[in-house]
């Protein structure tokens, strides 16, 4: 009797012990899978997040990266017009990263969504290669229209923390919005935007660099604002005209 019992609790580790080798097997086969098909998207990150130091790192902790492994998968059911599925990933995926990606969506190579909370990519919107976003973007519609209503984004465009792109428009190649701006029309390349609603300001034709300091994004009304103060002291310098009393000029810095 004691030896059936003694077998019978051995059988019952064994059992317990395998299922928990299986278990640990699925999931490392996952994460070798999941690192081999997004290897590029990682690189990415390292590259452009200093905080990210070893590729096991972000893999495990980064939840842009999350939100796009659901987004693949997801967008790949959609293609294949599987329904109620789909969404149900990127709600999944919503719950657990803070960033709303619509399988509908179209999104290129090295992808990046830094931080990411609050980000809303909607259905018909189209992503390039090589895009940066921070967190709070919204790349959403402007109202109940049908069809294509969602922006386009060029590639190597960066969107500042808290940037609402809005319709149908398009956001030509090696942009900037900067944050918290406002953008509801279309921004040829090379372009910086600041803002509300936008403003563009060239970049004298030149690729934006992608680690871009958000301190000296130059702002076109500033620029502006100085040209005119300018202006204005040197037609008092010619009448001699002197500003009122009690007033002093304001250094406007960009």
């Amino acid at each position: 009797m004691t030896f059936d019992s003694n077998h019978v609790h051995f059988s019952n580790y064994n059992s317990t012990n395998g299922s928990e080798g299986m278990a640990l097997l699925i999931f490392v086969g996952i994460f070798a899978v999941v690192f081999f098909i997004f290897s590029e998207e990682i690189k990415t990150v390292k590259e452009r997040d200093p905080a990210a130091k070893s590729a096991l790192e972000v893999l495990l902790l980064y939840p842009g990266l999350h939100a796009l492994v659901f987004y693949r998968i997801s967008h790949q059911l959609w293609e294949w017009k599987i329904p109620f599925i789909p969404r149900w990933f990127s709600q999944t995926a919503r719950f657990f990263t803070g960033i709303e990606i619509h399988p509908g969506a179209q999104i290129g190579k090295s992808f990046f969504i830094d931080h990411g909370m609050g980000v809303v990519i909607g259905e018909t919107a189209i992503v390039g290669d090589n895009v940066l976003l921070y967190q709070g973007v919204t790349l959403g519609g402007t109202g109940k229209e049908t069809g294509k209503r969602h922006p386009t984004l060029g590639n190597n465009v960066v969107v500042g923390a808290g940037a609402k792109i809005l319709g149908n428009i398009m956001i030509g190649e090696n942009s900037y919005i900067g944050a918290n701006a406002v953008v509801i029309k279309n921004v040829p390349s090379n372009s910086t935007v600041v803002g509300i609603p936008g403003r563009i300001t060239k970049q004298e034709g030149r690729k934006i660099d992608l680690e871009l300091d958000h301190m000296h994004v130059s702002d076109p009304v500033m620029e502006n604002i100085s040209r005119l103060l300018g202006r204005i002291k040197t037609l008092e310098a010619k009448t001699g005209c002197e500003a009122p009393k009690g007033e002093n000029d304001v250094d406007f810095t960009i």
